[in-house]
């Protein structure tokens, strides 16, 4: 369920009052040079509830980024939103939600086992000393806690009532 598309920018015509967070949802799909390009919203968190904290976010970033080509080698970017809800994914090729949602269970997997944030020093990262590796491990167990076949609901209007449940709270995900 969308708004009228009234701006350039795919999210900002996306309600985000009527989403359910987590989830994985196509949002765009081009074709450049005859090669069909997916862009995905992973969306961590319910947006203008709660955000990522920028260390954490920025560890996640690495890691993901990292760890997500060990899997495909159909991955053209992972970045950060913003607003620090959660990441776009941009693949090359017929990539699905359900796709999407593999991957980034087997990325955050890897997170989970982690010892260190890749590109983190002073030579390969432009704010090496914002990193929360803890912070990160407790975003990615969060996200991992929603089944990969959940997360292709996207709306809030999608669910009865009850199944809202399975949008994972904060209990037992504090440091």
């Amino acid at each position: 369920m969308q708004t009228d598309p009234r701006f350039n920018v795919e999210s900002f015509n996306l309600d985000h009052t009527l989403v359910a967070a987590p989830y994985v949802r196509t949002a765009d799909v081009k074709e450049v040079g005859g090669e069909r390009i997916v862009k995905f919203d992973l969306r961590f968190t319910q947006p203008n509830e709660r955000f990522i904290p920028t260390d954490a976010l920025h560890s996640l970033e690495h890691l993901l980024a990292e760890n997500i080509r060990n899997h495909t080698d159909r991955v053209l970017d992972l970045s950060p939103m913003g607003c620090r809800t959660g990441f776009y994914l941009i693949m090359r090729g017929d990539a699905s939600p359900v796709e999407a949602a593999r991957l980034i269970h087997l990325a955050l997997g890897d997170v989970l086992e982690a010892t260190e944030v890749p590109g983190c020093s002073p030579v390969h990262c432009g704010n090496y000393r914002d990193h929360d590796l803890d912070g990160a491990k407790l975003w990615a167990r969060r996200f991992l806690s929603v089944k990969e076949e959940d997360l292709a609901k996207v709306f809030r209007d999608e669910y009865e009532e009850e199944e809202l449940d399975r949008i994972p709270g904060w209990t037992g995900f504090s440091r």
